[in-house]
């Protein structure tokens, strides 16, 4: 019987000529290779490990085609499709177990294995796992069974990719051996320093760290001195420390101040052709007392029934254009970073507080959104344009809010006049929309001459605060509303409701507390609001509102506009910070190019959103380390003190408790609760003794003694403070109320209302304008 010829014609082709992706690989290589999947699923028909000479004598690869073969079999492995065992052999990945994931540090020495495809558990990874690897390394584990508490165990079979080149570290020196302990304490290993590798560092400094060798089954990391930072108790060491620990750019380049420096620190006359003149209109900037770069400046006139809103942006794009020294080093940056008595800008000096700042009595380009608003407080028409203009005057928020309340001889009175009568407006509108406002405290840290905290005082916020606040809302939903009419490009600040597991465990808390969220599977900000609204005169109201908050996602930028939903926004962006936050800068870009008729390309708008999310958390993760050193620091002269607080986060370990007049957290753990043996309840957000029926809450006033200051650790431990202690132990408050047995829901009965709390901001976002 004869073979039909497309039967013939399959026999005839080569093993290589048979991979079913060839014609992709045509499209993407002149001389294509065989695809992984083809690949892979060889490499399983053959049963066993592959040598790669076998793979590929199989595949008909030629020698000259083996540097590109051994190149694409590299980064199968580096991508955790294969693994290339000790002898060389190559292993299909699924074949034995293996699962590529990143390792989490954790500062007891124990850690994660999460998987980078965000399916499965994570695995439980114990310290003799971790000492081969460090936190951010991207390793193949292979599950190993459960430990003693049921968690499923992982064993590391291979570090695909080391995340830490160079860390920042303290060093020491013990009978001749010089060794580090990093600050990172997700990393928790010291690090042996090669022979003559300390480079002049002395015992206790703090230095900079570059891996000579990294750790591995039977050998310690081993590191070399590449920068002495400092001694620890060093004045603003703790942002020294910090910079380096989150690897943030803090020193310009060459290239980046030469550039800076050639900028003309006046406008010139041809800045201006083309730009609507506003050099007369009355536009004023209000701030902080501490500012120094001031982004935008407003001016209001009453316009029939409603008000005319001009929103007047520092200009940057002109002065920072795609590509050159200053954008580059502004899109590494992503934002300025803000510390207590220090700033890290994202631009140079020259430009953020010089030329693109909006100082008075000097002409100054700009951006502007000029906004027509109805008597409802509705956006009834707007308008982009570059313009030139002149600030009349610095404002700060204390200044203008005295004017408001007590009067004053100034000229700008009369227009401060109209433009908080415009915020009462627009204000009005936020309960119509139904976006959330949350109760918060804001804390300011009141320094010494030696630069360490003298105390911590609560931040007043005022309805100047908050007219500047609506003015910005207002012009960043015109930039969304004008971009997205426009069909252009662009990074949207997104804000997702909570997630279903985020939404479920809320309503069993809520359910405990008596408490409803309607709106179903998908509720709206308005049940939000409606919720928070019922708070006002509960003694719980503190602790609702956190998980209220902590039920939604976090703010991020991207392309794909699904709306603000904190904020109650369909399409929102930042547009009035371009000194501050290069979002706002790609913003003001592709506005000028809609107006141009043009098409601003920064390249990819997902890759450049997922950018600027990581250094908005990096900066704040960086103050966050920083503000939490100076408060464990402040700390240090009150062991043995006793003050009141209320609990602020309940975890399986025990509970932190923020301390009322001081503003500082601390935690007690859960073997100082009392004798018996307690029970973590995430649905109730709080520990209950098995036997005493003692509960132990989220917002639940304690009173607690200082036990102990650890700054290496950057820990306060507390303890509960008894009646029976020595009475020259006072409490600083007269609330001695501690924890109280399990009880039936909370009843809403009114209460009085918490004291020492600011003004609202919207939920699941930092403020639109943030001044240090």
């Amino acid at each position: 019987m004869s073979m039909a010829p497309k039967q013939k014609k399959q026999k005839e082709l080569s093993l290589r000529e048979r991979d079913p992706y060839l014609e992709r690989e045509k499209t993407k290589y002149e001389h294509p290779l065989p695809s992984r999947e083809y690949m892979l699923t060889l490499l399983a028909e053959q049963g066993v490990p592959s040598e790669a000479a076998e793979l590929a004598a199989l595949l008909d690869i030629q020698p000259q085609e083996m540097p590109f073969f051994e190149r694409r079999l590299a980064a199968m492995a580096r991508d955790g499709e294969v693994l290339i065992n000790r002898k060389g052999a190559i292993c299909v990945a699924a074949k034995v177990e293996l699962v590529k994931c990143r390792v989490v540090g954790h500062r007891d020495g124990f850690g994660f294995a999460v998987p980078e495809d965000g399916e499965g558990s994570d695995l439980f990874l114990p310290e003799r796992e971790m000492h081969k690897v460090m936190h951010g390394d991207v390793v193949m584990v292979r599950p190993a069974g459960t430990d003693r508490r049921g968690r499923r165990e992982g064993r590391v079979v291979e570090v695909l990719e080391r995340a830490v080149q160079k860390l920042v570290a303290r060093i020491y020196e013990e009978r001749g051996v010089w060794f580090a302990r990093p600050e990172e304490r997700r990393i928790n290993q010291d690090i042996l320093i090669e022979p003559g590798g300390e480079n002049g560092a002395r015992h206790g400094q703090v230095v900079m760290l570059e891996i000579v060798e990294q750790p591995g089954d039977y050998r310690q990391a081993i590191g070399r001195v590449t920068e002495v930072i400092g001694d620890y108790a060093d004045p603003g060491m703790e942002i020294e420390i910090a910079l380096r620990k989150h690897d943030l750019p803090h020193q310009f380049p060459d290239e980046v101040q030469k550039l800076a420096k050639k900028i003309p620190q006046k406008v010139r006359k041809k800045d201006i052709k083309g730009r609507v003149d506003l050099r007369d209109l009355p536009l004023v900037t209000i701030d902080g007392e501490t500012a120094r770069d001031f982004d935008d400046a407003v001016y209001a006139e009453k316009s029939g029934k409603g008000f005319r809103l001009v929103v007047a942006i520092a200009d940057v794009s002109h002065y920072v254009q795609p590509g050159d020294a200053l954008d580059v080093e502004a899109l590494a940056r992503g934002n300025s970073v803000y510390f207590p008595r220090r700033v890290i800008p994202m631009l140079p000096e020259a430009l953020s507080n010089g030329i693109c700042s909006l100082n008075p009595d000097v002409e100054r380009l700009c951006m502007v959104c000029d906004m027509q608003i109805g008597a409802k407080g509705q956006i009834k028409r707007y308008a982009f344009y570059e313009a030139v203009m002149h600030s009349k005057a610095r404002l700060t928020y204390n200044q203008v809010w005295d004017w408001l309340q007590n009067g004053s001889d100034h000229p700008l009175l009369p227009q401060i006049q109209t433009l908080y009568a415009l915020f009462k407006l627009l204000h009005a509108t936020r309960a119509v929309r139904g976006a959330i406002e949350f109760d918060t405290v804001e804390t300011q840290m009141i320094f010494n001459d030696a630069g360490k905290i003298e105390k911590i005082v609560p931040v007043v916020r005022n309805d100047a605060h908050r007219l500047i606040e609506e003015c910005m809302l207002a012009a960043n939903v015109c930039s969304a509303k004008f971009l997205e009419k426009n069909k252009h490009k662009a990074l949207y600040r997104i804000h997702e409701g909570p997630t279903p597991e985020k939404l479920d465990n809320l309503r069993k808390a809520l359910r405990l507390l008596g408490l409803t969220l309607e709106g179903g599977e998908k509720p709206t900000t308005k049940d939000y609001a409606a919720l928070a609204s019922q708070l006002e005169n509960r003694p719980d109201a503190a602790m609702v509102q956190t998980m209220l908050l902590r039920s939604m996602q976090q703010a991020v930028y991207s392309p794909d506009n699904v709306g603000h939903f904190g904020l109650a926004y369909e399409a929102y962006t930042h547009f009035t910070s371009p000194i501050r936050r290069y979002p706002d800068l790609l913003v003001h870009r592709a506005i000028k190019a809609v107006l141009k008729g043009e098409t601003y390309k920064p390249g990819k708008w997902a890759k450049l959103g997922v950018h600027c999310s990581m250094t908005e958390r990096r900066a704040d993760d960086a103050s966050r380390d920083v503000e939490s050193w100076l408060k464990t620091y402040y700390m240090r002269d009150k062991v043995g003190e006793v003050f009141s607080g209320k609990i602020s986060a309940v975890t399986s370990f025990g509970v932190f408790v923020l301390l009322d007049d001081l503003y500082v957290e601390g935690l007690v753990h859960i073997s100082e609760l009392g004798k018996d043996y307690f029970h973590y309840k995430q649905e109730m957000q709080a520990i209950v003794g098995e036997k005493s029926g003692m509960r132990y809450q989220l917002g639940d006033a304690m009173t607690v003694r200082v036990a102990r200051v650890d700054l290496d650790a950057t820990q306060v431990d507390f303890v509960l403070f008894k009646d029976e202690e020595v009475a020259d132990k006072k409490p600083r408050s007269r609330s001695r109320k501690t924890a109280q047995p399990a009880a039936p829901a909370a009843s809403a009965e009114p209460a009085e209302k918490p004291a020492g709390k600011t003004a609202a901001k919207p939920a699941g976002d930092r403020p639109p304008r943030r001044r240090r």
